[in-house]
């Protein structure tokens, strides 16, 4: 397998209508067992580059490996252009001056995307349920559908989650099960929160993980000055821990006390 998924912007060809296209020439692995993902993208990224394509596919495992070894590769697909190798997809996008993403980079896209689909599905309900989107209903479903997102990215991997959780939580490093039973907890609580059920058991859930979430992720970042990956996403996660993991733990420290207020 070649390269890494990585979100395609709409490019302008590099030819002209009036011009005819250049060739570009692909080797790509298409048996009965696996059809190359990065061999189909080559080849679309070729096209809107404005290539055309002589496409060669590789149907054994013989061609394959014939193909590698004529060619000291390691991987398919592999371009040529203008008789020259390019190589694979992550180096026909270096190839046209295109970013191609780095796995091991922080990002907080996968928290930020997980919010932006909570208020979209607390939008939602709140209109389904009374014809308004913006009502105390919508902010209440919101950090309650966070939670349970949240909560299930961590049920994914719960041990992954609660090895990488033991990095900071204070409570978790004091007593480790505290990390296996933290996504349980936070699920439950915003399902209890969905359905409007037993506040006196949801709110004091939140308001406690939440209080000591807040508290271990601001001593590890603002005080301790530790450069840390959060868990809030499960165990793989490569979101820093910072702003936005604080901010996690006080909304749900806002809405307990907010329930227990009502």
């Amino acid at each position: 397998m070649d390269g890494v998924p990585f979100s395609d912007k709409p490019e302008t060809p590099a030819m002209t209508a009036s011009t005819p296209p250049r060739t570009a020439v692909l080797h790509r692995m298409a048996t009965d067992q696996h059809l190359c993902p990065w061999g189909l993208r080559a080849r679309d990224l070729l096209r809107r580059r404005g290539y055309a394509v002589e496409d060669h596919l590789l149907t054994t495992r013989e061609e394959i490996d014939v193909f590698k070894a004529a060619h000291g590769v390691a991987t398919t697909p592999q371009a040529f252009i203008d008789g020259r190798r390019i190589g694979g997809y992550d180096d026909l996008r270096r190839h046209f001056g295109l970013k191609v993403r780095d796995p091991k980079a922080l990002t907080y896209t996968p928290v930020l995307a997980v919010f932006a689909v909570a208020a979209l599905m607390a939008l939602a309900a709140s209109y389904a349920t009374s014809g308004q989107a913006l009502t105390p209903h919508a902010l209440q479903w919101f950090i309650a559908f966070s939670m349970c997102v949240l909560g299930l990215l961590k049920l994914r991997d719960v041990d992954g989650f609660a090895t990488m959780f033991l990095g900071y939580d204070l409570l978790a490093r004091r007593w480790p099960p505290y990390g296996w039973i933290y996504p349980f907890a936070e699920v439950g609580a915003g399902v209890l929160m969905i359905a409007g059920a037993l506040t006196w058991l949801s709110a004091p859930v939140a308001l406690f993980i939440g209080s000591v979430g807040a508290a271990s992720v601001f001593k590890a970042v603002y005080l301790d000055k530790r450069a840390l990956k959060c868990a809030c996403v499960g165990g793989d996660s490569n979101v820093p821990l910072g702003f936005v993991s604080l901010t996690e733990n006080l909304m749900m420290i806002a809405m307990a006390v907010w329930m227990l207020a009502m």
